[in-house]
């Protein structure tokens, strides 16, 4: 699979400076992280799941996962457990006709991975990992131990991707403990946990808090102060950090908006793509761009969605501009490891390669799995390039 391989190959060469790398399950950890990009959730109990799978991976999805915790209800998990089984078996039947993205499996309890390994049979070869609810070092401990024994159990290789989202968390006077002890736990299991991903609608909901569409969760100011200290503790750029995933955007369609759209019109202009402007905002997707970029800003990559719709604009703005790329290139270049400050190649910044290394290290990777874009391309057109007929 490779990011925007759904698009034909002449508008990839039309809109690529460098085109996004192939990859797949078996691929290396490290990649692996960073292209997870927008990971679509999907209540396991769907009837029709694996044909829903193939249909969006057909639309560009490379990462999915079946939800056996909040999005289903307690009286169905039994139900969910078998019908993923099935539909793991059915695509397990066509695997060798179409392509299939990530496939990771939200879990509610410890026990479940191991029997669930074991009821999957030789379908488990789909099956990239699990998603580890309100992970705590107390809580998270048995559920990467469970993974561990599944993982010698079956011969498949497991990614753990802890969510963070537990009250302990959230509170100032348990925030730090917590976040040690969480970084106790996945260091001990590093080579199994592929990315932290952020529960932020867990962390409103302690406080009876509801970020409202045309809002970012950096607007909410408690939610922001948490999502900088989980940077601050497990994404650092040392060698000691994970991939840290964005939080889930809650809209998709919007019938009355308080304040301005948030997107500029003229990008849309040069790119004749003014439709699509009044379509985005119509979908609620400004907020959605804007809280992207400040993910980006804030070391975020990739983005939990409960929506089709928002899995190209994570796509599109995931994508190393050009200019990105070219800085990042003359930073890295080897006669430069003494260090020393350099004129960009676009001559309106300063780039300074010994701080500015770690930055230039994280791009490069991202243009690997996302690619990069023609010098005259921008996120208007990568977005109207993915949009199906």
């Amino acid at each position: 699979m490779r990011h925007f391989g759904h698009i034909a190959p002449e508008v990839r060469q039309r809109l690529f400076h460098q085109e996004p790398c192939a990859f797949s399950a078996d691929s290396s950890a490290r990649l692996l992280s960073a292209a997870l990009g927008a990971t679509l959730y999907s209540p396991a109990t769907r009837p029709r799941l694996a044909d829903d799978i193939v249909k969006q991976t057909g639309r560009g999805v490379v990462s999915m996962v079946l939800c056996l915790e909040d999005s289903i209800g307690d009286e169905d998990v039994a139900e969910g457990e078998e019908n993923l089984v099935r539909q793991f078996t059915d695509l397990a039947e066509r695997e060798s006709a179409v392509d299939l993205p990530l496939l990771f499996i939200r879990v509610r309890a410890p026990e479940q991975i191991p029997d669930l390994v074991r009821r999957l049979g030789p379908a488990v070869r789909l099956l990239s990992g699990f998603v580890l609810p309100k992970f705590t070092e107390e809580r998270g401990m048995p559920f990467l131990e469970a993974l561990a024994s599944a993982e010698a159990q079956s011969g498949r290789r497991l990614f753990a991707m802890p969510v963070l989202e537990s009250p302990e968390l959230l509170y100032r006077e348990s925030r730090v403990e917590t976040l040690e002890g969480i970084f106790r736990a996945v260091d001990k299991y590093r080579e199994r946990v592929l990315a932290l991903r952020l529960g932020v609608t867990d962390f409103c909901s302690s406080y009876g808090l509801r970020r409202a569409p045309d809002m970012t969760a950096y607007d909410v100011q408690i939610v922001a102060s948490v999502i900088a200290d989980v940077v601050n503790m497990l994404g650092r750029a040392d060698g000691t950090g994970f991939t840290v995933t964005g939080p889930v955007w809650e809209y998709f369609r919007v019938q009355e908006r308080m304040f301005k759209p948030q997107l500029r019109r003229s990008p849309f202009l040069e790119g004749q793509a003014e439709e699509l402007r009044e379509a985005l905002i119509e979908h609620s997707m400004d907020g959605l761009l804007r809280e992207i970029t400040l993910d980006h800003a804030n070391g975020l990559l990739g983005k939990t969605c409960i929506h089709p719709s928002h899995v190209l604009p994570v796509h599109a703005l995931s994508v190393v501009s050009h200019e990105e790329f070219s800085d990042a290139k003359d930073i890295l270049r080897p006669e430069r490891c003494g260090g020393g400050v350099l004129r960009s190649q676009y001559t309106n910044k300063m780039n300074e390669v010994k701080p500015h290394r770690a930055w230039a290290e994280r791009t490069m990777l991202r243009a690997e799995v996302f690619g990069v874009a023609n010098e005259d391309i921008g996120f208007v057109e990568l977005l109207a390039a993915g949009i199906p007929a």
